[in-house]
């Protein structure tokens, strides 16, 4: 008995062993040991081994958890597993972690690449967006929109910069300014023609149109009387011939 004590009491006190089941005892007990001449401190140990035995049934219990959670991420690596009626060790529990760390790391990699109905379906959206009817025409159209995007990004950085906009200023502010400046420029126009014409009304306008209309072309056409009969091409040369008829 005293051998097999002394060979627990080594293999308690090795390097490997967990602190938490080697204690020196104290009193008559330790000093009973000692007078024997062995010094085995491990009275302490059948509760560690109750301890111990708890622990695998719980490690039982996990491990049937993680063939369950295993069946569910990475059904294709269960026959590696071992059986549940068989001892489970620490390593059995890790290979199971790692092989769904795995399925894990795996699925974000390929999440980060599209699938082929994604693919497809973007290519679909594009046809139908802009209008190509078939697999070949969607590169060209691709190229147009690409140049007429261009065209148009460089005319609105143009105008943003002619019209002393932000540039963070939408479509909708640019029109309305060149609306606002087409209107500021017709009102100018019309103060022009209403000062040339000498009125400020619509309808005087509309009057001396009319007397255009009714003096011009008589006067026209005594002019070109007076070219044929003064035989000269030039309206400038009338008034110094009639000075010399005179």
């Amino acid at each position: 008995v005293l051998k097999v004590l002394s060979h627990i009491d080594s293999v308690l006190r090795s390097p490997r062993a967990p602190p938490l089941i080697y204690r020196r005892s104290k009193g008559p007990v330790q000093k009973s040991i000692k007078d024997s001449g062995q010094e085995c401190g491990f009275e302490h140990l059948p509760l560690t081994i109750e301890m111990w035995a708890d622990q695998l049934m719980a490690l039982k219990d996990l491990h049937r958890s993680l063939r369950k959670l295993s069946l569910e991420l990475v059904p294709w690596h269960t026959g590696d597993l071992q059986d549940s009626r068989e001892s489970i060790r620490v390593e059995d529990l890790q290979f199971i972690v790692d092989a769904i760390l795995e399925e894990i790391e795996n699925k974000e990699k390929n999440s980060q690449i599209p699938s082929l109905p994604t693919l497809f379906a973007i290519v679909s959206h594009f046809q139908k967006l802009f209008d190509v009817n078939s697999l070949n025409g969607v590169y060209p159209r691709m190229n147009e929109v690409y140049t007429k995007l261009g065209e148009m990004t460089n005319a609105m950085r143009n105008l943003h910069e002619l019209l002393e906009l932000d540039s963070s200023a939408p479509p909708t502010v640019v029109v309305d300014t060149v609306g606002k400046l087409r209107d500021i420029i017709n009102e100018n126009v019309t103060e022009q023609v209403q000062q040339l014409l000498g009125t400020q009304d619509i309808h005087s306008i509309i009057n001396k149109l009319e007397e255009h209309e009714c003096f011009f072309p008589p006067f026209q056409a005594l002019i070109q009387d007076l070219l044929c009969l003064l035989e000269i091409s030039n309206l400038d040369d009338i008034l110094p011939t009639v000075r010399h008829l005179k």
